[in-house]
């Protein structure tokens, strides 16, 4: 079995390398033969690539002598591609990424300062908070800011109404220790045979790291810091608070899913849509769709604004668009990512992928504050948005990967306590930190 997982491993790696290599050489192949706007997108659900493939369409037409090529990309090899394409030819002019990341790859010079491109308009009507996501020390931005996500949390309502609760609204979120209240009392035997079949809690927390970070603001707390002008990870009172609050949901009060611990965000919407769980708490509000999508009929759901610790302050993470220092083309390129992010533009990318918009004018419009499917809570939502103190952390990337996610793991799975988990995430974080950052 070992010789099969390991041999699989290999299989999975070389397939990634491939698809990274591919896309360099599509790059490279297209830089020899064509004139256009090569433009990398993430995007990855039908509606979303439809609407990105009609911004390319409609900017092709209006100019047809600075054409853009659409490439389509994986969120699972895009990184890889990349730290390739970065040292090669083969750059696109523009690419579409995340904030935690384009950050790392500005401080190690790979990107071009966007500030002096940006338009008076853009600036005043993008949030401030998305600005931030994406904003260096020395002022350089490097990176449009134009999806954002925010966390929150899904209820059954007729598994609600039934128990007589009333669930929380904008003016009256809930605290950690209500949802843990609710949890137990509607984790229940429905059927009569001894077992429990319907749990108060679902998370998914296998590959957590994101989901912690970003809660543990709210706690007053931040996992990084800086000292001697370098980043450092310290796990301190308030970040164990959060992981202790997870570890009695799961283990102590037993109202938390069993399959919480090893399933996606994704997945666990699809026990939440089966009944397994009357909650789910930490849940990007893109996940929305799978239900508005996949939900059966009849199943009646509602959002919940997010929960309160010492705040409501959640981490931001915006997707970006950016331009390469090797780019070609990074005029057009610009140009191309100021039509593209026009407020209709946004609007639209934003409602396929069911994510924010960050131009304060998008989310004015009608179609951000319907409450059918959560719209207005989840707009409200943005209201507690903020930057973590992550942004800039060399090898953060590697450090969810290697160090975050596994702990966090086995944390979850009871093979760890949370004194434990805290002292191997200081340990090993600081020696992934360590070989990015070079003492002064």
């Amino acid at each position: 079995m070992a010789n099969i997982k390991f041999w699989m491993t290999v299989v999975v790696l070389i397939v990634l390398g491939y698809v990274a290599v591919n896309i360099v050489s599509i790059l490279s192949t297209s830089n020899i033969v064509s004139n256009k706007i090569r433009f990398v997108s993430l995007a990855w659900q039908e509606q979303s690539i439809a609407a990105n493939r009609e911004i390319v369409e409609e900017w092709n037409r209006l100019n047809p002598d600075r054409e853009v090529e659409y490439i389509q990309a994986s969120w699972n090899s895009i990184y890889d591609y990349l730290i390739t394409s970065f040292e090669t030819e083969g750059v696109p002019d523009v690419f579409h990424y995340e904030s935690s990341i384009i950050v790392d790859f500005a401080s190690r010079g790979y990107l071009i300062d966007l500030a002096p491109f940006i338009s008076d308009e853009m600036k005043s009507d993008i949030m401030d908070v998305a600005w931030a996501s994406v904003s260096r020390p020395n002022g350089e931005i490097n990176g449009i800011p134009f999806l954002m996500d925010s966390y929150i949390g899904l209820y059954n309502k007729d598994i609600f109404e039934r128990n007589k609760i009333d669930p929380p609204a904008h003016e009256n979120p809930w605290s950690w220790e209500r949802v843990k209240e609710v949890g137990v009392q509607l984790t229940q035997d429905t059927d009569g045979d001894g077992k429990i079949d319907q749990w108060g809690i679902g998370m998914g927390l296998r590959n957590s790291a994101n989901l912690v970070m970003n809660h543990s603001i709210s706690f007053g707390g931040s996992f990084f810091t800086k000292e001697n002008d370098k980043f450092v990870v310290r796990v301190g009172d308030e970040e164990k608070e959060l992981l202790r609050s997870i570890v009695e949901m799961y283990h102590d009060l037993k109202c938390m899913s069993p399959e919480s611990i090893g399933k996606s965000g994704s997945e666990i919407i699809l026990s939440f849509m089966r009944g397994r769980s009357a909650m789910v708490i930490g849940i990007g509000a893109a996940f929305r769709q799978q239900l508005v999508e996949n939900a059966p009929e009849g199943f009646h759901w509602g959002v919940m604004p997010p929960l309160i610790s010492k705040t409501q302050n959640t981490g931001i993470s915006t997707q970006t668009y950016s331009i390469p220092k090797k780019a070609k083309k990074q005029q057009d390129g610009f140009d191309f990512i100021n039509f593209a992010l026009n407020s209709e533009n946004m609007a639209k990318l934003a409602l396929t992928d069911w994510m924010l918009p960050s131009r304060k004018s998008c989310l004015a419009l009608p179609q951000f504050n319907e409450l059918d499917n959560g719209w207005k809570l989840v707009v409200n939502s943005v209201d507690f948005l903020t930057v973590g103190s992550w942004l800039g952390a060399p090898g953060y990337s590697e450090w969810k990967g290697r160090v975050a996610n596994p702990i966090l793991q086995e944390l979850f799975a009871g093979r760890l306590s949370v004194e434990e988990a805290s002292k191997r995430i200081e340990i090993e974080s600081n020696l992934v930190l360590s070989r990015y950052q070079r003492t002064k």
